[in-house]
């Protein structure tokens, strides 16, 4: 086995796990179901889930691919060898998801290239609600094959960036998320101070803060909170697999994964202050919508321009605003790459540069579709399907398997090996990834079918069924099927002398020096010589 790099420190890992944890979800779709859910009665119930069900299965994932070393096809092939098919249906969906979360990504780099046209917008809603619509050509339904030159432009600006980000595995991306995570932050901050101090702010904030306890009978609310920790804290996605794998003997799991998932939450928070400070100064509070696209893109473009009477000053938060979307948007959709990349690589011992190279040319002919005139459609109805059914079944699948098929107490001691002050109790984790997150999951994925099937007549969003089976339906098979055509691969690479790696818990794979601290050339040859000698 070759001996696989770590992070450089400790802080290192945690602040490119916040930045994978924190997206664009953070920024639109949690203050959407905060309006949507009574406010501060939203913020309770995702604080209950998130520590029921978020941080149990963050440990998790993390502990099992430290111990193995591994991405996550090889961490589930090391609970379970009949369990490795889980590891490649969330490899393969992470692979879909970024398809279309980089064109997401482009979107937010056209609206900031083109954030200067807010200033001739002053308190002009319908010119600021349609410019999105005017420079993506987007049509929302199935239909059109036109790709916009300044998309396409973009696009590929965007998969250079993801891959710049990357090219290097745990060493690039420990550089990048030093400023990516920081600068979100401090955006979010300069936005969340305008809107503070604008008139009808504070009503904004009470909205916010102050719970509507009526709100906590509407099953809903508890359906959203679940899927919004679920979604946001990149569990289930190959990611946490992919930075565990190269975490060091001395990382404090129990520790880390606390701090990553309450400081997920603290940027949620924020966003949803510079939201309903920003919609309650701008008199739009009616208008936040739990759609992430529609507040983005269309709300939020709205507020813009009703910020001040001067022009350049509505186009500056313009930019500020979109700016602070690139740099959530990028850790996000780097990460997903790098869970694919380091799973496959893993699995057929692959060079992971290479593996990343391939992966962002394929990613980005495949983008394509979604950047056409039907673009939004096309994305629409592929991210329902990964979303509210694959992700939902994977995660109920690797709970079962860990829980229930290997020995959790092993789990358990991975995640407070290192623990000083905080050691996760047993009972917490067990009764987390035995009963409560697969029973929680299990109800949001009814919840699902029962809205899919009883309310809406087995159809979504209105698009054709061809439309429905092609991008959902067809995707959920090649997904879930994934695994079992690789392990034909398999078969057939092994006719040819491929060896599969012995994933073992009790002796896992080696790793090599950090990857910001490998030895000098002039060290490595003064040891060479002692090792000659000796």
């Amino acid at each position: 086995m070759q001996k696989r790099n770590t992070w450089s420190s400790r802080f290192t890992f945690i602040l490119a796990a916040v930045g994978s944890a924190v997206g664009l979800g953070n920024a639109w779709r949690f203050p959407g179901l905060a309006a949507k859910h009574g406010g501060g009665t939203f913020l309770l119930v995702y604080l209950v889930a998130m520590l029921v069900m978020g941080i149990p299965l963050l440990m998790m994932e993390i502990a099992i691919a430290r111990k193995l070393r591994k991405g996550a096809i090889e961490s589930m092939r090391g609970i379970g060898k009949k369990f490795e098919p889980i590891g490649w249906a969330a490899t393969s969906n992470a692979f879909v998801i970024v398809c279309y979360y980089s064109v997401v990504f482009a979107w937010v780099i056209l609206m900031f290239v083109n954030s200067w046209r807010f200033s001739g917008m002053t308190g002009n809603n319908e010119a600021a609600a349609g410019l999105f619509f005017d420079l993506t050509k987007n049509t929302g339904s199935i239909g059109g094959t036109l790709i916009p030159g300044d998309m396409l432009v973009c696009l590929l600006v965007a998969w250079a960036l993801i891959f710049f980000c990357i090219r290097n595995g745990a060493s690039s991306v420990g550089k990048v998320v030093k400023f990516t995570v920081f600068a979100p932050v401090v955006l979010l901050i300069i936005m969340a101070v305008k809107g503070c101090i604008m008139p009808g702010a504070v009503e904004g904030l009470k909205l916010l803060f102050v719970p509507d306890f009526s709100a906590l009978a509407d099953p809903s609310l508890w359906v959203d909170a679940i899927g919004q920790v679920f979604y946001s804290l990149s569990i289930m996605m190959a990611i946490m697999f992919a930075y565990g794998s190269y975490l060091g003997n001395d990382a404090d799991i129990a520790a880390d994964a606390m701090i990553i998932a309450f400081s997920d939450m603290a940027i949620s928070v924020l966003s949803g202050i510079v939201m309903f400070s920003t919609m309650g100064g701008t008199g739009m509070l009616d208008k936040i919508t739990d759609s992430g696209v529609a507040t983005a893109f269309i709300v939020y473009p709205q507020a813009i321009v009703n910020l001040t009477q001067f022009g350049w000053v509505n186009a500056i938060f313009g930019a500020i605003f979109y700016l602070m979307l690139i740099t959530l948007a990028i850790d996000s959709a780097f990460s997903i790459v790098e869970g694919v990349s380091a799973a496959v690589s893993d699995k057929f011992h692959l060079s992971p540069k290479r593996v990343t190279v391939a992966l962002c040319a394929i990613c980005t002919l495949i983008s394509f579709v979604f950047i056409t005139e039907s673009g939004l459609a096309w994305l629409d109805i592929v991210d329902n399907w990964t979303n509210q059914i694959n992700l939902i079944i994977i995660g109920i699948c690797e709970c079962i398997a860990v829980g229930w098929f290997f020995d959790l107490k092993k789990v358990h001691k991975e995640v407070n090996l290192n623990a000083k002050r905080f050691k996760a109790p047993y009972l917490w984790l067990a009764s987390s990834i035995k009963v409560i997150s697969p029973l929680m999951l299990a109800g949001l994925f009814v919840w699902n079918m029962v809205v899919l099937f009883g309310q809406k007549g087995g159809s979504y969003g209105g698009y054709p069924i061809w439309a429905q089976v092609i991008a959902g339906w067809a995707v959920s098979v090649l997904v879930f099927a994934s695994g079992f055509i690789a392990k034909a691969v398999v078969v057939s690479k092994k006719k040819k002398g491929y060896v599969e790696d012995e994933v073992n818990w009790d002796k896992p794979a080696e790793l090599s020096a950090p990857a910001a601290k490998k030895s000098s050339r002039k060290e490595r040859s003064e040891k060479e010589k002692k090792e000659i000698i000796n």
